[in-house]
């Protein structure tokens, strides 16, 4: 895969919601994705970390997935909203729990600024349960404004920084 066109989603939840469990439900939201036109080109195992800002909430698990669309940017991110309510996802306090959380990160090199959106995704780079998962299958994926590689990236992250792989199977075929 051309890593300059790569277009990439973070995925995330602490709420299994009627699934189970939240790796349940994450796996049953990529399966989502293709339908919706954002076909999964390669995706990284599940991570855990802590709840934030209240450590006693459920864990998270977070993964990342590089998505092909001929969307444009602001339209593939509505199409996150839309998946995200398919799962349950209620929008009330920031930072709250959640079923499904899909955050648009990069949509090929494009640098942009509006209201509803900004590219590349303006803290993905400080997250280790972002990154962490980025350079699990595209460790040389290049940041869009920063120039660094997601493996570098990743080993300098500040944020969530006991995020840690919960399953060991990459997958970088479509799901």
């Amino acid at each position: 895969m051309d890593l300059d066109g790569a277009v990439i989603v973070a995925l995330g939840g602490n709420m299994a919601g009627d699934y189970g469990s939240s790796e349940a439900l994450l796996e049953a939201a990529l399966a989502r994705f293709a339908q919706a036109g954002l076909p999964v080109v390669a995706r990284s195992s599940w991570w855990s970390s802590a709840a934030w800002p209240d450590p006693t909430a459920n864990e998270y698990r977070n993964g990342v997935a590089l998505v092909e669309t001929k969307l444009a940017p602001l339209q593939a991110l509505h199409t996150l909203f839309s998946i995200e309510a398919e799962f349950g996802r209620v929008r009330s306090e920031k930072n709250a729990p959640r079923t499904l959380d899909l955050d648009l990160i990069a949509h090929g090199r494009a640098a942009l600024a509006a209201e509803d959106l900004v590219l590349p995704h303006p803290r993905a780079h400080e997250r280790l349960f972002v990154m962490g998962p980025l350079a699990e299958i595209a460790p040389g994926w290049r940041h869009p404004t920063l120039g660094k590689t997601a493996r570098d990236l990743a080993a300098a992250a500040t944020v969530g920084l006991d995020a840690r792989p919960a399953s060991k199977k990459a997958r970088n075929q479509p799901v």
